[in-house]
C-alpha cells in the first residue's frame, strides 16, 4: 500500500491536484445541499487547500530538483495533509449525521 501511494503521489503534482479537486468538489456538494447552513461543511476547504499547496510544492521539487531521491519533506507534509483530511471528513460526516437527525435532509 505505501509503495503504491508513493508512486502515485511523489513527483506527480497532477495526481495531487486531482485529490485537491475531489476535496473541493465534496466541499461544494455539501455546501450546496446538506450542510448549507452549518459551518461544519466549511472544514473541507482546508484539506483541499493543503493538498493544493502540496501539489505546488511537488511541482517545485520536480522543476528544481528532479533527481531528489531522499525526501525528508514528506515526513512533515504527508502527516499534515492526512490528519487534516481525516479530521475534515469526520467533522463533515458528523455534520451530515446531525443534520439527518434534525430532519434537515
Amino acid at each position: 500500500m505505501p509503495e503504491a501511494l508513493v508512486h502515485w503521489l511523489v513527483l506527480q503534482p497532477m495526481h495531487i491536484v486531482i485529490v485537491a479537486g475531489l476535496h473541493f468538489a465534496l466541499w461544494g456538494l455539501l455546501r450546496a445541499s446538506i450542510l448549507r447552513s452549518q459551518p461544519r461543511a466549511n472544514v473541507l476547504w482546508l484539506p483541499a487547500a493543503l493538498w493544493l499547496g502540496y501539489a505546488v510544492w511537488e511541482w517545485l521539487v520536480l522543476a528544481r530538483t528532479p533527481e531528489a531521491n531522499i525526501r525528508a519533506d514528506l515526513l512533515v507534509i504527508w502527516p499534515v495533509v492526512a490528519v487534516a483530511s481525516l479530521w475534515a471528513l469526520v467533522r463533515a460526516a458528523i455534520g451530515c449525521w446531525s443534520a439527518q437527525r434534525r430532519g434537515v435532509l
